[in-house]
Parts: structure tokens; C-alpha cells; sequence
């Protein structure tokens, strides 16, 4: 549990958003395969803006006339639309493509809203979300409190306290800004 905690409240203070839809295990990837099995790109257009849309259906149409030659044709064809549409998703997030990464890299938190999603319940994950908060908060807060004994003794001691008070009050501002925020900036809906 204090792992998960750890990890939570380190990636409020992330400048990139948490990513597994560059997972195998990814919702990316699942919409993806059942978009391959039912021969309809359907289920994967969601994941990209309109404006990539045309990219998507041509490389899922390449990725359908190749996949039945072999099952190496389809393997390569399948990473091909994945790499593809993840790449195209990514994009659309403002954030870099660095690869497919295995399946089981998926960040605790992140497989926690999925299973909040999933079970159609929020309180734990609500709950673990807040002490993970609080706990940072008052990390941050302790050690500007003992850094601030200390500031005026010499010039060092005043940089510690400064440094302290800095990151204290940017993660309260980030966490109050993103919690304060109107719509979720995952960039999925446009």
C-alpha cells in the first residue's frame, strides 16, 4: 500500500501524464485486437483525434490485406497498426512515441482506475488518491517548516530553505490545478 502510495503521489508531480496506452496490455492495444478480429477499425478510432483518422483506417487496411499470408505476415502486420495507432494516439496527447512496451509495465495507479473503472467504483482508488496526496503535502510541508528554522544562519542554509519552499508550494499549486480543473487534459475526447 505504500508503494502504491509512493508512486501516486510521484506522478502528480509528473510533467508527462502516466501512459499505458503504449502497453500490450494497454487499452490501445485491446481495442486494437478487437478491432483486427472483427475486420472494422471501429473500435480503435476512438483513441485518435479526427484529423488522424484517415492515417489510422489506411494502415489498418494495409495491416488487413497483408495479415492472412502467414502467421508471420500477420504478427508483423498486427505490430505494424498497433505501433501505428499508439504512435497516432500518442501524438495526439502531446506526447512522444518511444515504443511498445510489454504488457505487464502498466503503473500501479493507473491499473487501479482501470479496476475503478471496470468495477464501476471509485471510493478505494479515491481514497488511496487522497492519502497519497496528503502524504506528499505534509512531506513537503515538514521539511520547509525545518528548513525555515535555519534560513537566516548563512547564505547555503537560506538556498535549503528556498529550495524546500519551492517545491512545497509548487506541488500544493499543481495538485490544487489539477484537481480544480474542468475536464481531464488526457486528450482522449477531441
Amino acid at each position: 500500500m505504500r508503494t502504491l502510495i509512493t508512486i501516486i503521489a510521484a506522478g502528480f508531480v509528473a510533467t508527462l501524464a502516466w501512459a499505458h496506452c503504449d502497453t500490450l496490455g494497454g487499452p490501445v492495444i485491446i481495442d486494437a485486437k478487437v478491432a483486427l478480429a472483427k475486420g472494422d477499425v471501429t473500435p480503435a478510432l476512438k483513441w485518435v483525434k479526427p484529423a488522424a483518422e484517415k492515417e489510422i483506417r489506411e494502415a489498418f487496411q494495409k495491416t488487413l490485406a497483408v495479415r492472412g499470408n502467414s502467421p508471420e505476415a500477420t504478427e508483423l502486420a498486427d505490430l505494424y497498426f498497433f505501433e501505428t495507432l499508439v504512435r497516432v494516439h500518442r501524438a495526439g496527447e502531446g506526447a512522444p512515441y518511444t515504443g511498445l512496451k510489454p504488457a505487464h509495465e502498466i503503473e500501479p495507479p493507473i491499473a487501479a482506475a482501470d479496476k475503478a473503472l471496470e468495477a464501476g467504483k471509485v471510493d478505494d482508488l479515491a481514497a488511496d488518491v487522497s492519502k497519497a496526496v496528503a502524504a506528499g503535502i505534509r512531506e513537503r510541508f515538514e521539511k520547509a517548516v525545518a528548513a525555515k528554522k535555519h534560513a537566516e544562519h548563512n547564505v547555503e542554509a537560506g538556498r535549503e530553505y528556498v529550495a524546500a519552499y519551492v517545491e512545497f508550494v509548487h506541488y500544493v499549486e499543481r495538485l490544487h490545478n489539477d484537481a480544480s480543473a474542468k475536464s481531464a487534459e488526457h486528450h482522449h475526447h477531441e
